[in-house]
């Protein structure tokens, strides 16, 4: 059984007022939004996404460098620009990162061209900020019908993580090339722990997290499986959220048959033992 915790970092790259959008953002954070008008600023809003860069993200570093825990950033590549302290620790605590598109943006709203040029944007934006390109992807929340297709045709990428479909990697064909997918959760999320998401303390975090550990582990035993959690430094940053994730790495890490990865491990390793048939 393989474990991988990702923390998606997008603070500072949400669509906002003070960047020009004609929306803000009113989701995932410690309050529902909606309430100032578009083309404003909304102050609140903003503040709790920068909770997550002044605080949540460094508690949530912290828990993972302690524990000698691997870890993939998903991040935006503007997001990292804003923040050079947050590259600063990615690299020295030698996290896994992976493109979360160049802004916190949906691109299922761009047109194929946009599309093109945001990841050709975010890859060479990242690899300015940290010396190296990004490996692998994930937009946010869904891809467009095209995102595969380019990301495909732009190169460089060992993976994408922009399925729902499984609990194991696994090959696909776009335009002739084989392609590897590694399937992502939302149900192992913090976003549960955000209004409406159903659960509303660490503690509820902790137990759901717990049983889908058991339960997979169990199913581990004849066959092989994996288990993806997100997290977000404005979510489960928050103290009482941190302490219910806490519990639960350390829970994990009670146990000496489970393989604690970073998504480029687990993609590297079915890539030499589980090949595309096409390759």
């Amino acid at each position: 059984m393989a474990v991988q915790f990702v923390l998606n970092y997008e603070e500072g790259a949400e669509y906002s007022a003070y960047d020009g959008h004609k929306r803000n953002e009113v989701g995932l954070a410690d309050a529902a939004g909606g309430r100032v008008p578009g083309g404003e600023r909304d102050m609140a809003f903003e503040s709790m996404y920068e909770f997550g860069s002044r605080v949540g993200v460094w508690r949530l570093f912290r828990l993972f460098a302690e524990r000698r825990l691997p870890l993939t950033i998903f991040a935006c590549a503007v997001a990292l620009e804003r923040n050079r302290d947050v590259v600063a620790a990615i690299r020295r605590h030698g996290f896994d990162l992976c493109c979360h598109g160049l802004r916190w943006e949906e691109h299922f709203r761009l047109t194929r061209e946009e599309e093109r040029q945001h990841i050709a944007e975010a890859v060479r934006l990242i690899e300015r900020l940290t010396g190296e390109r990004p490996l692998g992807w994930y937009c946010r929340y869904g891809p467009s019908a095209h995102t595969r297709a380019l990301l495909v045709e732009h190169g460089g990428f060992v993976y994408d993580s922009d399925s729902y479909n499984d609990e194991l990697p696994y090959w696909t064909t776009v335009d002739g090339h084989p392609h590897l997918v590694l399937p992502y959760s939302m149900d192992t999320n913090d976003t549960k722990l955000a209004p409406g998401g159903g659960l509303g303390t660490g503690e509820e975090f902790f137990t759901y997290l717990k049983d889908s550990f058991d339960f997979l582990l169990a199913e581990g035993a004849s066959t092989p499986r994996m288990l993806s959690i997100g997290l977000h430094a404005r979510v489960a940053g928050r103290p009482g959220k941190a302490a219910g994730l806490a519990r639960f790495l350390d829970y994990v890490q009670s146990h000496r048959d489970v393989w604690v990865a970073s998504r480029i491990d687990i993609a590297r390793h079915w890539q030499e033992h589980h090949p595309s048939a096409t390759s």
